[in-house]
């Protein structure tokens, strides 16, 4: 079954820098697209950044470009999210998720994980 685990979230000030990590486990990681969701306190989850399997082509949130930076590592199954000038509004927990999906008919599939969430307050 497959796993993921995020590290580095914590307490920041506005202005500042902190990077995310997401170690995969149990599931063939350079196959999976991989995403950077977040949740702020009374609001929806929303997707922040992410990368593809095919070819490492990157997406992001009007919100957050510019500023932000997703990348990942094959070899050592991990996602990794840089994030600078960071705002209150970038409090939340971020969760790291991976997808796949392929076939056709009847062969068709989609896989999908989610981590636990990690927690980032960006505080004075």
């Amino acid at each position: 079954q497959g796993q993921l685990v995020e590290s580095g979230g914590g307490l920041v000030q506005p202005g500042g820098s902190l990077r995310l990590s997401c170690a995969a486990s149990g599931f063939t990681f350079s196959v999976y697209d991989m995403s950077w969701y977040r949740q702020a306190p009374g609001k929806e989850r929303e997707l922040v950044a992410s990368v593809t399997s095919a070819d490492g082509s990157t997406n992001y949130a009007d919100s957050v470009k510019g500023r932000f930076t997703i990348s990942r590592d094959n070899p050592k199954n991990t996602v990794y999210l840089q994030m600078s000038s960071l705002k209150p509004g970038g409090t939340a927990v971020y969760y790291c998720n991976a997808h796949a999906e392929g076939g056709v008919g009847a062969g068709m599939y989609e896989y999908l994980y989610w981590g636990q969430g990690a927690r980032v307050t960006v505080s004075s």
